[in-house]
């Protein structure tokens, strides 16, 4: 699943205390900062919806800090991958 998270506010330590909760917790594959909106993009892993249920009671409607966020649910990986391709010059 995809989730885009909107913070209380910009605050350096609202956004410092997120980011280690991010590291921490094992259902998050992957997560980024972003400009705009959403404040951050989340790949999240769940075996079921009732995980996922248990794990947004936790992680977001128990943090002060989290005023929002909206969930999209993958039904089709159509790529992916973050290799860049990139060539590498010949040496002559």
């Amino acid at each position: 699943m995809l989730v885009f998270v909107n913070l209380e506010r910009d605050s350096p330590d609202i956004i410092d205390r997120f980011k280690k909760a991010i590291k921490s917790c094992p259902e998050i594959v992957s997560g980024c900062s972003v400009t705009g909106e959403p404040d951050f993009v989340l790949y999240i892993s769940a075996r079921s919806m009732e995980d996922y249920d248990r794990f947004t009671q936790r992680f977001f409607y128990e943090n002060s800090d989290v005023k929002g966020f909206k969930t999209m649910v993958i039904l089709d990986r159509v790529k992916a991958g973050f290799a860049v391709p990139i060539e590498i010059p010949c040496e002559n």
